[in-house]
């Protein structure tokens, strides 16, 4: 069986990943790498949305960090649909982070933020009715 702490490494390498990409954002203003000609940046407009998805990725997703922590420590409580609702929250989030960097579509972001809110939800309510 696969362990709970599984989809919060994947959710931890896809952090990683995020700033990998904002350090490669940022570098032509902060070392001069990959300027434009005229001394520009060219990630001038996407580099505040890597920004901004990067602090989502330590808002909501704390709830399920810990959540899944207290699941490895309870492996009980690990059930098929609780490891389900894992995945789909860190596909979630990957989906989130796409939308939210590469368009503007705030009802999409929304549509996608929810079912990461919902899945995180739902695991709590199985995890307290199984306690």
């Amino acid at each position: 069986m696969v362990s709970i702490l599984t989809p919060v490494v994947a959710h931890i390498f896809w952090c990683a990943l995020l700033y990998a990409l904002l350090t490669v954002a940022r570098a032509p203003a902060v070392w001069g790498v990959g300027r434009n000609t005229d001394g520009s940046n060219p990630f001038q407009n996407i580099q505040p949305k890597i920004s901004a998805n990067l602090s989502n990725q330590f808002e909501w997703p704390v709830f399920f960090h810990v959540l899944c922590v207290m699941l490895y420590v309870e492996q009980s409580a690990v059930t098929s649909t609780m490891m389900l609702m894992a995945w789909v929250f860190v596909i979630g989030r990957v989906l989130h982070s796409l939308v939210q960097i590469c368009s503007s579509n705030v009802r999409i972001r929304g549509l996608v933020f929810t079912i990461n809110f919902l899945a995180v939800i739902a695991m709590w309510v199985l995890f307290l009715f199984e306690m």
